[in-house]
């Protein structure tokens, strides 16, 4: 069965306060976007890469792509205002059917044991979506007050988000460009069901400068 990888890579580093795109940041010398795509690839070096980021930094990606990626066929392809946008992009490069994780580009420290998880589960399931569990009390806000919730009842989301393609198609076919916080809830909103998998509390997502330490 085919296997794609869209890494979502439409950060501009707002949060970061950098002036560089923070998944072209470095970690121990190498961008994070790098760190990311190299763990799909030792998951699967067959596994088709595609990388959808912003008109503006192709020509970053381009050199980092000749600098760390010579033998590979990455496919790229520019993104949309939305997330939504960006990954319905992405899949309009797949042709065939199969499976297709999706992953945020600055999750650079997933593993590729909860990327094997999420692949299993979209295969038997349909859907794959890496989760973790609440450490802390939540509260939820309502207007100037606040009330105790039960953290046992919720999880945090985080990717790779992993399904069969067709259905991820039809599912943004249906929902279109709109402001869905990930492919999980345009999944969902299409009727069809989210499984979750165990994520790792290390899968952190670099969006700030606390973060990046």
């Amino acid at each position: 069965m085919k296997k794609y990888a869209i890494i979502v890579a439409g950060g501009k580093g707002t949060r970061m306060k950098s002036e560089v795109p923070k998944q072209f940041l470095r970690l121990d010398g190498v961008p994070i976007i790098v760190h990311s795509i190299r763990q799909f690839l030792k998951y699967d070096k067959n596994l088709q890469v595609i990388v959808v980021l912003p008109e503006a930094h192709m020509n970053q990606w381009e050199a980092i792509n000749f600098q760390y990626f010579p033998d590979s066929n990455i496919e790229v392809t520019s993104g949309g205002i939305t997330r939504s946008a960006s990954v319905l992009s992405g899949l309009g490069l797949i042709r065939e059917d199969g499976l297709v994780a999706v992953h945020d580009a600055v999750r650079p420290f997933v593993s590729v044991e909860t990327i094997k998880s999420s692949f299993d589960s979209a295969k038997k399931k349909g859907s794959g979506v890496a989760v973790v569990e609440l450490k802390d009390s939540i509260r939820e806000l309502e207007g100037d007050t606040s009330i105790a919730r039960d953290r046992s009842n919720y999880v945090l989301v985080q990717t790779p988000q992993t399904f069969e393609v067709n259905k991820l198609k039809d599912a943004y076919e249906k929902a279109g460009a709109g402001l869905f916080t990930d492919d999980a809830s345009v999944f969902e909103a299409a009727g069809y069901a989210v499984h979750l998998i165990a994520g790792t509390y290390d899968n952190i997502k670099i969006t700030t400068p606390e973060d990046l330490k």
